[in-house]
């Protein structure tokens, strides 16, 4: 794929992400890539409906669980320096560890840990408490209420947060170094990608999106037994606004950055050569992963496994308090997309499958 689309082409991709924007999302960002650059960008919509701010290629949103294939990556540059192994028992690593010795950090990677996965949306705290907030006590109060392991490790693929949680713990034990400086000084900026472009705090709350529940939509109707009260904003227009906070657990949904940040990351993955580890240690980042049985499973050690008219496709979703996003890896087409939106409902895997579909095609 050239850098350079055609203008038609880009006008029939930038009607798609625009179909919709302000009904079904206030607002979204889009980045596509190939490994030279930037392919396609694109903003519609509103940051802050009450404002009336737009989003812009500098606004900041929540990312959700696509930190976890940034938390893996990071993880794969320590096993590249040879700071720990793959089949390291996850223990070594984690004061109070519950689930016993068999759980590997490879397994906790590709979610075959079998830890349990309750659901995570109260899991936050407002960012006006983030000076105040304990990060280990939350953890250890999540591992009090979860201490059991579902499955045997190794036998069954089951997603898991706790267990990317707990990789935060692995990085930082095996790095000496806090998991958030860890991982801005050896996967963000190697990569080239600015604080205020990716980060695990909002840079500045000016340009950052508020996101929102859809008023008319079950989440809407269950909020209140999903998501603190506190976090629980009010209504303007079709939209509820959630109030600006952080994810307990940087490791497994931390990240607030741009659809522009995210695409240097991306960038990396079409590369022939990585910028972050070697050739042996990126396959393990790139190819899928089989259970102890020999079955293979639709998982690598950092990214989910699909398609989309049948070309393979590395993807992961992340989703929670009024944004959701998605970004996708098609290596055999040498492009790399992804979406961000204010909006928990907005459906990101059909958005983005009508839009790769044209840039695929051309």
């Amino acid at each position: 794929m050239t850098r350079a689309l055609p203008d038609a082409v880009a006008a029939r991709a930038r009607a798609v992400l625009d179909a919709g924007v302000g009904v079904r999302t206030p607002g979204l960002q889009y980045v596509a890539v190939t490994a030279a650059g930037p392919l396609l960008e694109h903003v519609a919509g509103t940051a802050d409906v009450a404002r009336g701010a737009p989003i812009g290629p500098a606004t900041t949103l929540m990312a959700y669980s696509m930190s976890k294939t940034v938390t893996a990556a990071a993880v794969l540059t320590l096993v590249a320096s040879r700071a720990l192994a793959l089949d390291d028992a996850a223990q070594r690593f984690v004061d109070d560890w519950p689930y016993g010795p068999a759980v590997t950090v490879r397994q906790l990677l590709a979610h075959t840990s079998g830890i349990p996965n309750p659901i995570p949306l109260r899991w936050v705290h407002l960012a006006s408490r983030a000076q105040e907030f304990d990060e280990r006590a939350a953890l250890a109060a999540v591992l009090r209420a979860s201490p059991r392991l579902v499955s045997a490790p190794g036998t069954r693929y089951r997603y898991s947060n706790i267990g990317y949680w707990l990789l935060g713990r692995v990085v930082e034990r095996a790095s000496g170094q806090p998991f958030v400086d860890y991982v801005i000084r050896h996967v963000l900026a190697p990569l080239g990608i600015a604080p205020w472009e990716l980060g695990y705090a909002i840079p500045d709350a000016s340009r950052h999106a508020a996101g929102y529940l859809a008023r008319w939509s079950l989440l809407n109707v269950a909020k209140r037994f999903l998501i603190d009260r506190e976090l629980i904003g009010g209504y303007e227009g079709r939209w509820l606004r959630i109030a600006s906070h952080y994810v307990n657990g940087p490791a497994f949904g931390g990240l607030v950055g741009s659809a522009r940040g995210f695409g240097k990351f991306l960038r990396d993955q079409l590369r022939d050569r990585s910028s972050l580890f070697d050739g042996e240690t990126r396959s393990l980042f790139l190819d899928p992963q089989r259970l102890g049985s020999g079955e293979t499973i639709p998982m690598t050690l950092g990214w989910h496994v699909g398609s989309l008219g049948g070309r393979r496709v590395l993807y992961k979703e992340g989703g929670g308090g009024g944004f959701h996003a998605l970004m996708r890896v098609y290596r055999d087409a040498g492009l790399a997309t992804v979406v961000l939106a204010n909006s928990t409902s907005f459906d990101v895997a059909s958005r983005l499958d009508a839009v790769d579909r044209v840039l695929l095609a051309s």
